[in-house]
């Protein structure tokens, strides 16, 4: 279920906006998009989010990154793609 807003983002960096804030976001996937990586963080703020998503034959895991899962989920169901220009 995640995976599905995962794959919304562009792989490289890309514009977000949530909660009314913009952030600059980075996806990188490795092995084949069966593991992937996403930073972001907010611009001219602090807050951040950053996490890893594993998929293997039988599961998907979500490894927030020093932050609770909640958070990266909200994050992940609320976020806007902005156009870059």
């Amino acid at each position: 279920m995640l995976l599905e807003y995962i794959h919304k983002l562009p792989i490289g960096f890309s514009e977000v906006l949530y909660a009314d804030k913009k952030y600059g976001l980075t996806r990188t996937d490795f092995n084949k998009g069966k593991s992937i990586k996403i930073y972001a963080e907010e611009l001219g703020g602090t807050n951040f989010i950053s996490l890893n998503y594993y998929v293997t034959s039988s599961k998907e895991f979500l490894k927030p990154c020093e932050m609770p899962e909640e958070k990266v989920i909200h994050f992940l169901k609320n976020l806007s793609v902005l156009p870059l220009g």
